[in-house]
């Protein structure tokens, strides 16, 4: 990606093709190239879940791990955080600048960087880049961004941040190993600054391990087809996905698209923060628009560059991909638009530490924008959010810090052909997965007592909105937690007269049984005995449920996902059938 100043907008583009090389290729010959990145990408993934010490890792997969060429034009990703992925060209670019540019590396290198601006993230997503040499020529870069549970935050996570450096230790581009060698001071200084010193060196190194499998990998492809054919190969890759994006873009009507979204808080103050983004659609070619952003919040939903960029290539992945691993090439035809010092395109020392927040609503904005357009295209709104929780306290035997935490899945949006999916993860984070209930429990001090779908809770529509989560965890020994729910405040919308599903929620009750409900809170204090219900959103409706076909409403209430008391309210034309159904 380049990003490219032009008065006070900065304007985000992915190098195009020159259309020279890639004539030259042999198509049998580009495919087995790039089912062969993939496996590598692959391979970096399975090396990292299999070695890591955090869960946060080798269950709920919140990394990002890709091969890159020399140009930092993305090969293949491994299937994990898509938001992620979008910012991991971002993060070998300033990894790189910060030591002196890719001319100073050498073999074995690994550079160590987690700068927000940089990085697309908060500090405790940090990224490990190392260069891949073949026969002493640099042919590409090996990169991983991963979430280390503590980095020396003001708490190992926060939603209240005032700037990026109550948010955790700055490594801003060095050397974690020189030609191969740990760099000792900087790795002690790094475990230094944790309260979970052991997961951290556990997680950092299998980055490291995962980084250099891929890197393996990928010398092995090139030795295996010849550098020149490799290049020739990967050039026709690029165009290939670049014309599968062209080929849908080229459907939609020109035109300015807007679409409104708004955040619950900023974390700090308690109003909301509207925001629109627009798509313009002219040909192929696709721009979309953050310029129009409030300015950047004392609070930390402040939205990166990185970030941004990677929520416009996600939205756009996803509508016209076309189902494939996403490489550079898919990115050609889009264009984005940020104002430096506003929401989505903050400023040092801007707090970040929700940087995601944003990203993620606005994915949901863009397909809004567009659904007056595509109607049949996009979906309705999902719940929203990754709803987000982080535990830590005192281990009781050892005295020692623990931490954990997780997103939860949503209900997402129903679309013209079906109903949306239940208990899903956001679509920037699609590659997630759920850490199990036994892993939970036995890492962390409480009882799972309910894990279900939440009846009710996805919007009516001709098709129904996917289900939310209820989750009740008891807590066996004090503690304390931070939520970073948003879309607490205002529903997921349906689409064509689809209706809202339900908002999340964080419901505590303390033992004496008092009960109060959040969104955003730092360190809130739990005691032994509580139960902390987790409620995620349902998905929006798509079209009248008037439409709606019986059977499917009586298929959903002998499941257990509608009530009698929602049907008679959403779908009055199935309450006789119902009723027979109970009956009989």
């Amino acid at each position: 990606m380049t990003p490219i100043a032009s008065a006070d907008i900065v304007r985000t583009v992915s190098e195009q093709s020159t259309g020279s090389q890639a004539l030259d290729a042999d198509p049998i010959t580009t495919e087995v190239i790039r089912q062969g990145l993939l496996s590598a990408a692959r391979l970096l993934r399975q090396t990292i879940v299999r070695t890591a010490f955090s869960p946060a890792i080798y269950e709920a997969l919140d990394f990002a791990a890709g091969l890159y060429d020399k140009n930092i034009r993305l090969l293949a990703e491994a299937p994990t955080l898509p938001i992620f992925m979008g910012t991991m060209s971002f993060c070998i670019e300033e990894a790189l600048a910060s030591v002196g540019g890719a001319e100073v590396l050498e073999e074995g290198d690994v550079i160590l960087y987690n700068v927000p601006y940089g990085t697309g993230s908060h500090p405790q997503d940090t990224a490990v880049v190392m260069p891949v040499f073949y026969e002493g020529e640099l042919i590409g870069y090996s990169a991983a961004k991963g979430h280390l549970t503590d980095i020396a935050g003001k708490e190992p996570y926060s939603t209240n941040t005032l700037d990026v450096f109550q948010e955790g230790t700055v490594y801003p581009g060095v050397r974690l190993y020189r030609r191969g060698v740990l760099v000792d001071d900087v790795y002690r200084f790094v475990i230094a600054n944790s309260r979970t010193p052991v997961d951290v060196a556990g997680d950092l190194g299998a980055e490291v391990a995962g980084i250099r499998t891929a890197a393996k990998a990928l010398c092995a492809l090139v030795e295996r087809h010849g550098l020149e054919t490799f290049r020739v190969c990967v050039e026709r890759m690029f165009d290939h996905g670049e014309r599968v994006v062209r080929d849908y873009l080229s459907a939609i009507p020109n035109g300015r698209y807007v679409g409104h979204g708004v955040m619950d808080d900023n974390g700090v103050e308690t109003d909301l923060v509207p925001f629109e983004v627009s798509v313009e659609v002219d040909g192929s070619d696709v721009r979309i628009d953050y310029s129009a952003a409030p300015p950047q919040q004392i609070g930390p939903i402040n939205c990166p560059l990185p970030s941004t960029v990677s929520a416009a290539r996600v939205a756009m992945a996803m509508l016209a991909g076309n189902g494939e691993p996403p490489n550079e090439g898919h990115f050609r035809p889009l264009e984005v638009l940020t104002r430096p010092g506003t929401l989505f395109h903050p400023i040092a020392p801007a707090p970040c530490f929700l940087y995601g927040w944003p990203a993620d609503q606005s994915i949901e904005v863009i397909f809004g924008a567009l659904a007056s357009a595509l109607p049949e295209a996009v979906p309705a709104h999902s719940g929203g959010d990754v709803c987000a929780l982080v535990w830590w306290g005192k281990d009781a035997v050892t005295g020692e810090t623990w931490t954990d935490g997780a997103a939860h899945p949503v209900g997402q949006g129903a679309f013209a052909h079906g109903d949306g999916v239940s208990a899903n993860f956001h679509h920037s984070e699609a590659g997630a997965a759920l850490p199990s209930t036994e892993v939970w429990e036995q890492k962390n001090p409480w009882i799972v007592e309910q894990l279900a779908f939440a009846p009710d809770s996805c919007g009516a529509g001709r098709t129904r909105g996917g289900l939310g989560l209820d989750i009740h965890f008891r807590l066996l020994e004090d503690c304390l937690v931070t939520s970073a729910l948003e879309r607490t405040r205002t529903a997921p919308w349906g689409l064509l007269g689809g209706k809202e599903g339900r908002p999340n929620d964080l419901i505590v009750t303390a033992p004496d049984g008092t009960s109060q409900h959040y969104g955003k809170i730092t360190g809130l204090k739990i005691e032994a005995g509580s139960l902390v219900e987790l409620r995620t959103g349902g998905g929006g409706g798509y079209g009248e449920p008037a439409e709606r076909d019986v059977a499917s409403i009586v298929r959903d209430y002998s499941l257990g996902f509608l009530t009698v008391e929602a049907i008679e309210r959403d779908y009055p034309h199935a309450v006789s059938e119902l009723e027979t159904h109970i009956t009989a």
